[in-house]
């Protein structure tokens, strides 16, 4: 696994998308995201209750960022700038070369391929460019959509952490999924 530097910023883009750092203008969307239950049913992390608590998740998304710990991408669809989602490194564990990716997308934009097609380009990035030996990927037991997604893109289910996250007065079992580098096998 390389060393993390994300300075310059790396700009993915797909077929589709174009996946860029996140700024200031984007706390709407991410307020639209972070704000709504449904959205956030499955995501162990406090909802957002005002444009305030959204611009609070930029600042911490951006100073990982700047800071070499985690990288985060704000989803955009080619050709329009707006935030439809993020996806990112959420987690590194260099000692054994893995990282956690994670996503969310706005209600408006489920079951279009965006998921899909960003998260192609970010694993492409976590294998290609930092090196990565390994993916993972922390997923809710009842969060169908994000099971399928990564099962169709060949994860593997590892393990079933019963009562695994203390969230929102409850215990949540989650499975963990993990994709081994193509060119490791």
């Amino acid at each position: 696994m390389k060393e993390l530097n994300f300075s310059p910023f790396p700009v993915l883009e797909t077929e589709r998308l174009v996946l860029r750092n996140l700024h200031h203008d984007d706390k709407e969307q991410v307020f639209a995201i972070r704000g709504n239950a449904t959205t956030m049913q499955y995501i162990p992390r406090p909802i957002a209750r005002t444009v305030d608590d959204a611009m609070g998740v930029i600042e911490m998304i951006t100073g990982f960022t700047a800071g070499n710990e985690r990288i985060n991408w704000a989803i955009t669809e080619r050709g329009n700038d707006k935030l439809v989602g993020i996806i990112g490194y959420v987690n590194f564990k260099p000692e054994s070369h893995r990282a956690e990716v994670g996503y969310v997308l706005h209600h408006e934009y489920l079951r279009k391929g965006i998921a899909q097609e960003a998260l192609k380009a970010v694993l492409g990035y976590g294998f290609d460019t930092i090196q990565l030996h390994s993916i993972e990927a922390i997923i809710n037991t009842q969060n169908e959509a994000s099971i399928k997604l990564v099962e169709k893109l060949g994860f593997a289910r590892e393990a079933h952490f019963r009562d695994y996250i203390f969230h929102d007065g409850r215990y949540w079992d989650e499975y963990i999924y993990s994709l081994i580098n193509p060119a490791h096998v």
